[in-house]
């Protein structure tokens, strides 16, 4: 629809039960699927051999009864699914990479983006490495196994790993006898722990333990590094710090609702989003609508604190994936049309909030807003629930250039023209700084105000632009 997108999800169990691991690895990339559409995958480590299975689709596409019925059962299984930010559709890029090496094997699976990815992919092929992908993953496998010919163990060497890596990675590592989940020092994107019996889980978000029964235990820390094996679960802290900046984003679109990040329910932040916007952007309105899925509890906040009814305004067809998963913006185009179809009884004759997350290039947003004028609202007042995406962002969304974002593009008074809606009010930077408000990490919010936590690549043009934003 338009939107930012997310990269991946990820998922690891360490078994001490005798779980079935490849089926738990299935079910929890369903519970993380709206995270990544383009691909699946799993690896399985069967007595220290680790092999597995992936493909470009869906997870139950890629996994038929026959693909799982392959896999060893094994005691540790990694699993991954990706939306394709770098090469599209490449089959090179999915993931978990299993790579063997001289100290035996491991398999990896990442959520993020290095932003000086560039400089160490030339570092290793000048000294002789050859790439057969384009992901940061394949890049974060051969700097860890480099590490780990001078380290003593596999904690180490990805303890050295993190001190070359910058930028966003939260990342799965299955060697032949331990599992590892780590997360950059600044946290940009989520990782969490979790546990069966005596089994222990690592998931993107707390909705893939909620999909094989799994108690969530807390979230692995910024910097820190999580080892699990057979003495059971341990902590290395050596790189975390309290320069902590989560995607905001996460609240706002990425996560499921019923899930928990870093100490906050994303459901209940998405309607803490919608109140600020009620209270900051109030309209004399009938009705308050929410798009689907994520504007829908920020459409529920903004109706509580306004007063306004909510109503369902659209009914989302099903079995269409998240439109914003096609890389090709006519493919996105297309979808739309049989995604969503406004009920007019709700909003037929009616002065509509129209609630959504976030306006990227805008055609989408123009599009549903000729969908309720058509269904014959005779108002509509947009509402967005997270500030003007003004910048491109660095790490794991695909926000690489501010030639696509309408807001760095065009004054608000002409988003509102080209939207064709009645009025038109964002979030702040201040109260989006502020949904969250369990949250025991600070924010990233670089894409709105083009301040970021760490160095970023072409600092120079992203300066000379700032000084054009309308």
């Amino acid at each position: 629809m338009g939107k930012i997108h997310e990269a991946c999800g990820v998922f690891g169990i360490y078994d001490n039960d005798g779980l079935d691991v490849v089926s738990a690895a299935y079910y929890a990339l369903n519970g993380l699927q709206h995270r990544g559409q383009e691909s699946a995958g799993i690896a399985v480590n069967d007595g220290g051999v680790i092999t597995g299975h992936s493909d470009a689709g869906l997870a139950n596409e890629v996994f038929t009864d026959t693909a799982l019925r392959m896999l060893p059962k094994g005691s540790m299984a990694l699993g991954h699914v990706m939306y394709g930010t770098l090469s599209g559709n490449s089959r090179m890029d999915v993931q978990p990479i299993i790579v063997n090496h001289i100290k035996g094997n491991l398999a990896l699976a990442h959520n993020g983006a290095l932003t000086n990815a560039a400089e160490l992919r030339r570092g290793l092929e000048n000294n002789g490495m050859i790439f057969r992908s384009t992901s940061d993953c394949e890049l974060i496998s051969s700097i860890i196994v480099r590490e780990r010919l001078g380290k003593g163990s596999i904690e180490d060497a990805v303890s050295a790993a993190m001190n070359i890596l910058e930028g966003a990675y939260s990342l799965v590592i299955m060697s032949p006898t331990k599992m590892l989940a780590a997360r950059d020092p600044f946290g940009f994107r989520p990782l969490c722990i979790g546990k069966i019996k005596d089994s222990f889980v690592f998931a993107s978000e707390s909705s893939g333990l909620d999909s094989i029964g799994a108690e969530f235990l807390r979230d692995v820390k910024p910097g820190e590094i999580v080892v699990a094996d057979k003495n059971g679960l341990r902590s290395i802290e050596g790189l975390c710090s309290k320069k902590n900046a989560l995607c905001v984003f996460e609240f706002v679109y990425f996560a499921r609702p019923d899930s928990v990040i870093d100490g906050s329910s994303v459901h209940n932040a998405r309607r803490r989003a919608g109140a600020f916007l009620a209270l900051d952007h109030p309209v004399m309105a009938d009705v308050v609508i929410g798009v689907p899925d994520s504007g829908i509890d920020a459409a529920i906040g903004y109706s509580q604190q306004s007063g306004i009814p909510y109503g369902l305004g659209f009914i989302k067809n099903k079995y269409i994936g998240r439109t914003f998963i096609q890389p090709v913006q006519t493919d996105r185009e297309n979808k739309v049309r049989i995604k969503l179809n406004p009920v007019a009884d709700t909003v037929k004759g009616k002065r509509v909030v129209l609630v959504d997350d976030s306006i990227v290039r805008g055609t989408t947003c123009a599009r549903i807003v000729n969908l309720l004028r058509e269904a014959g609202a005779k108002e509509v007042h947009m509402r967005v629930s997270s500030p003007p995406f003004l910048y491109p962002c660095y790490f794991g969304t695909d926000i690489k250039s501010r030639d696509i974002l309408i807001a760095a593009n065009h004054t608000e008074d002409e988003i509102k023209d080209i939207l064709g809606v009645d009025s038109l009010g964002y979030m702040s930077v201040e109260n989006i700084k502020k949904i969250a408000s369990n949250t025991k990490v600070g924010f990233c919010t670089g894409c709105f105000t083009g301040k970021y936590p760490c160095n970023v690549p072409e600092c120079e043009v992203r300066n000379k632009y700032s000084e054009k934003i309308k």
